[in-house]
Order: structure tokens, then sequence, then C-alpha cells
């Protein structure tokens, strides 16, 4: 019997329950599929962790060659642009794990009020509450007819009689009014800045004896 590759199966499995893991692929893969679980979330809490760093925990914490680890790092990679969506999934996994373990606990020791908080906690979470959404007969939504109009009416708007000798007499109107108006050919001056007012020379004004201010050039 074939498998599908670790990636494909990291992708579909990635929050399966470890005992429906088993009842589906050999012991290597379901080991495979539960570090990158881990090392997954590892990343989470380290977004800043390098990929020396990676190997190194996960070799710590499982006793692997550097080479499978590597091989985890590179599944782990390609899951990452999942981080957005997987994340409030993988939250929510261990949030129904932990209310289940917290229930089990609860049974032992007999505590019903436990037991009963954890229950409510664990129906709100998945939302067993609710009716489950029934499908839509797409097959039997029938299209609404449309049909096109130049009638302004169907906006509420009310019809304006002779609209098209109305817009003539606009016209006529406005054309009258600028009849003056015309358009006069031009061309730009060039006033030669550079020549009237050359960089080398600065004008100070002074007085002659008569009180009348001119201007001498200075150098």
């Amino acid at each position: 019997m074939s498998y599908p590759n670790a990636i494909e199966v990291c992708r579909a499995e990635l929050f399966t329950k470890e005992v429906e893991l088993r009842e589906r692929y050999p012991q290597a893969l379901v080991d495979k599929v539960l570090r990158v679980r881990e090392m997954y979330n590892w990343f989470i809490g380290n977004p800043d962790g390098t990929d020396r760093e990676f190997v190194a925990e996960v070799c710590q914490r499982h006793g692997i060659h550097r080479t499978t680890a590597y091989s985890d790092l590179a599944v782990v990679k390609s899951l990452l642009p999942m981080l957005g969506s997987a994340s409030r999934d993988f939250h929510r996994w261990c949030t129904n794990e932990m209310l289940i373990a917290t229930y089990k606990m609860a049974e032992k020791r007999k505590d019903s009020k436990t037991m009963e908080r954890a229950a409510t906690a664990y129906g709100k979470l998945n939302r067993v509450d609710l009716e489950d959404e029934q499908a839509i007969p797409l097959d039997q939504i029938l299209v609404q007819p449309f049909m096109a109009t130049d009638d302004p009416c169907v906006l509420g708007i009310e019809p304006i009689h002779n609209i098209a000798e109305q817009i003539s007499a606009m016209i006529e109107k406005y054309r009258k009014e600028t009849i003056d108006i015309e358009d006069v050919e031009f061309e730009e001056v060039d006033l030669e800045f550079d020549a009237l007012f050359p960089d080398n020379e600065v004008e100070s004004p002074k007085a002659d004896k008569s009180g009348n201010e001119y201007y001498d050039k200075i150098s």
C-alpha cells in the first residue's frame, strides 16, 4: 500500500489526533507528523529562531539524526504560509484536548461541577448547540430576469417632457453667450534673463545732488 509523502500528510493531518493517525499511517510517518506538529508550535513561539536552533532543538527533544532534523525543518517551512489560518485551528485543538483532560480528571474525583463547566466550555467552543448549516440548493435558484430601460421612473425620478428640445435650447443659449470669445494665436517670449541680469553685476541705488535715485552697476 502506498502512502502520500510527508509534506502532504502534514498539510492534511497536522492537528489530527494521534490515535487516528496511527489507524491511517505507519509508525514512522506518524512520528514524523507528531514531530512536525511539535516543532511547528515551537516556531510559533520562537519566530526569530534560526535553522541551526531548530535543528538543535528537535535533535535534543527526539534524539534523531541531523539529516532527519533538516527534513523536518523543510516540512515546517513549507507549512509556514498556513500559519495565519492554521494557528487558530491549532489553539482550538489544544483547548479541546485540555477540556477533555479536565473533564476526565474531574470525573475521577467525582467533581460534577467541574465536569459540567468543562462540558459546557467544550460545547461552546465547538458550537454543538447550533444547528448544522443546510446546503443551499443551487440548482433550484432561479435567475432573476433583468430588462434594460431608459425610463427614469424606475429610479423614482420624474421624467422631463421634451428633453431633447430642452437640451438643444440650452446648447443654443450658452453658444450665444460665448459668441464673442475667440481663440487667439500666441507665442512664448524669450526674455533672455541671462543677458538682462548677468550674475557678476549688482545694481545699487544712489542719489544725485537733486535727490533723484539712480542705479550704479557694481562689477
